[in-house]
């Protein structure tokens, strides 16, 4: 059996006495994408943060891909990368930039060629050589994901990675995840929009008040609603309705 990418068991952590987690147990498989649902202040940045050794949790065991995230916290971070909930890219600098910039903090030869693979697998190249202060939500979302993708991680954790972007940005960065776990990258995504766990997971855990309520792929999740209704609702006019309704009423009276 293979063992999971990540596994949390008995996780808390409270600020003074504030109980943000208390006990937070789950697993992920090896290059699923796996959705931490829940609102504003249920604790999901938080276990993020201690999964990815940046906080340190007052109980409970986290393992990332076989590492103990306490006690072999620099080999932990050899194995992932963390994209926050707001991009991380110098605007200053041109995409191109950004990622050489990176690529030589991680000491990796040849930086130019990694940006320009990069810049190619997130269809970026035609924008390489603007200021990344110039692209778009969606473009600029893009290449905060690549830069993280720099060392080439197993495991990427991106914190509500669609947070402000219009409706076409967030579709571009759903397939950006999607091609990630393709690739057989371990993604974990948190987010409090249902229709992007929706799209996106291969499993759902909802974190609610601390704790996970339930966790399941989306088909286990929708077995557990009562059975569905059919409601007669007599349908209203929409604006479009009425807009089209008073314009015609006034062409015929100009006719």
């Amino acid at each position: 059996m293979t063992a999971p990418a990540i596994r949390v068991q008995g996780i808390e952590k409270s600020y003074k006495d504030l109980a943000v987690l208390r006990g937070v147990d789950f697993e992920v498989a090896p290059g699923s994408i796996f959705a931490l649902l829940g609102s504003n202040g249920a604790g999901k940045t938080t276990l993020v943060r201690i999964l990815s050794t940046l906080l340190a949790a007052d109980a409970g065991r986290a393992q990332v891909a076989g590492l103990d995230v306490a006690t072999q916290a620099g080999q932990v971070r050899e194995a992932i990368s963390l994209t926050g909930q707001f991009a991380a890219v110098d605007e200053v600098l041109t995409g191109r930039e950004n990622l050489v910039l990176v690529a030589r903090l991680r000491h990796l030869p040849n930086p130019r060629a990694v940006a320009d693979e990069l810049l190619e697998r997130f269809s970026l190249t035609a924008a390489g050589d603007r200021k990344a202060g110039e692209y778009s939500g969606g473009m600029r979302r893009r290449l905060d994901i690549a830069m993280s993708l720099i060392g080439d991680p197993s495991i990427i954790f991106l914190d509500e990675p669609t947070t402000g972007l219009d409706p076409e940005a967030r579709i571009e960065v759903w397939e950006t995840v999607r091609e990630l776990a393709a690739g057989g990258t371990t993604v974990l995504l948190t987010t409090q929009y249902l229709d992007e766990a929706e799209q996106l997971a291969d499993r759902i855990a909802i974190l609610h008040r601390g704790r996970i309520i339930v966790n399941g792929t989306l088909a286990e999740l929708k077995r557990l609603l009562p059975p569905a209704e059919v409601e007669y609702i007599e349908k209203q006019p929409s604006l479009e309705d009425v807009f089209l309704a008073l314009v015609g009423d006034t062409e015929g009276e100009a006719a």
